[in-house]
């Protein structure tokens, strides 16, 4: 576990995307500047109603977050009894506030540093992740630490890697603060770039940056096999077009690569009401578990996934066009296609994983 008071160690994290943490909580009573607060005791589902940062685009007047920070469709809070008060291990809106104000953040859009500021929100994103005591986490972005807590106050054991050095080295004191012994790891650098983790995580659980979160997936589900399941928070379109089946109109190159590892479902749009800053685009979580047993071979996935990429820049076009360059000329595709069982004339976004591994199969075999 990290020492509270240490520098992080080489972290990677990067956080939540514009679109997928920003929010809103209850006005809170004026504490002083740069000062670090312990957990609210007030009710962590009440939105913040403190005045919004005038430079972020779309934020919500005063009293705007009243009408519900739930959309019906959305991922909803666990129920609170009536003058019930949260228990005093996660961060709520004010905190959220005031420890961006003392570290200097400013989220930005370029890092996707966006916070979720509700309780209820983090504890049901832990509950459809079934993340359980014992579990070693990894968790990608954890910014102020709100999910990051939520994850420990179940008993797991987390793995965090952020790329903020400013964050990184908060995290730790943050946590001490307000679970005392908690078992967390910091890891200061680029998720894309990470090619090591301690404990070998189980679960990925994380609120990933918009601008990267597909290329993150990915990079970590190959090079982390030990991450047998899962639950990401991202953009809503990006979220959808991971769990598509072939032939949807969102279907495509994620979708492929997505299946490679294994199982996507959305479980859920989240409120954009329960961010700071509010996001100007909608959020989804994605669970997947992971297939037993890899696919294939990792040069079998390599000639796949280049097949893939070159029927999704053409998507309108025939296999048998899109694919030449790949396997050769037109002639050369339609013999390798024909010979996967894979009629040539189809396209892309008609074909499973399994497809594209055949005609890899085909190819690989010439």
């Amino acid at each position: 576990m990290t020492e509270p008071h240490a520098p992080a160690r080489h972290s990677s994290g990067l956080e939540a995307e514009p679109a997928e943490a920003a929010g809103r909580g209850a006005e809170a009573p004026e504490r002083e500047p740069g000062r670090h607060a312990a957990p609210a005791d007030t009710d962590a589902a009440q939105p913040d109603a403190a005045q919004p940062d005038a430079a972020q685009p779309g934020a919500v007047e005063p009293g705007a977050a009243e009408s519900g920070a739930v959309e019906p469709d959305a991922v909803e809070p666990d129920a609170v009894e009536p003058g019930a008060r949260a228990p005093r291990t996660l961060l709520g809106p004010a905190e959220i506030r005031d420890l961006a104000e003392m570290l200097g953040v400013n989220p930005t859009k370029k890092l996707g540093q966006n916070f979720v500021i509700d309780a209820n929100t983090v504890r049901r994103i832990v509950k459809v992740a079934q993340v359980a005591s014992g579990d070693t986490v990894l968790e990608v972005g954890p910014g102020l630490g709100s999910l990051t807590l939520g994850l420990l106050e179940v008993g797991a054991r987390v793995v965090a890697v952020e790329i903020d050095a400013r964050l990184a080295e908060q995290l730790p004191i943050t946590v001490e603060l307000s679970q005392p012994g908690a078992q967390l790891t910091v890891i200061r650098d680029d998720a894309l770039k990470i090619m090591e983790l301690p404990g070998e995580p189980s679960r990925l659980v994380a609120n990933l940056p918009y601008n990267v979160s597909v290329p993150v997936l990915l990079h970590l589900l190959e090079h982390f096999p030990s991450i047998r399941a899962g639950v990401v928070m991202v953009q809503a379109e990006v979220g959808e077009r991971l769990a598509a089946p072939p032939g949807s109109k969102v279907y495509g190159s994620p979708s492929v690569k997505a299946a490679w590892y294994g199982a996507f479902r959305t479980a859920g749009k989240v409120s954009r009401q329960v961010f700071w800053p509010v996001p100007g685009v909608d959020s989804i979580l994605v669970a997947f578990e992971r297939r037993p047993e890899p696919l294939e071979s990792e040069e079998l996935r390599l000639a796949t996934f280049s097949l893939v990429d070159a029927a999704f820049q053409q998507r309108r076009k025939m296999l048998r066009q899109s694919l030449s360059a790949v396997l050769g000329d037109s002639a050369t595709a339609s013999e390798l296609i024909t010979a996967a069982g894979v009629d040539p004339t189809e396209r892309g976004e008609q074909l499973t994983v399994d497809d594209f591994l055949a005609i890899a199969r085909s190819w690989n075999a010439r």
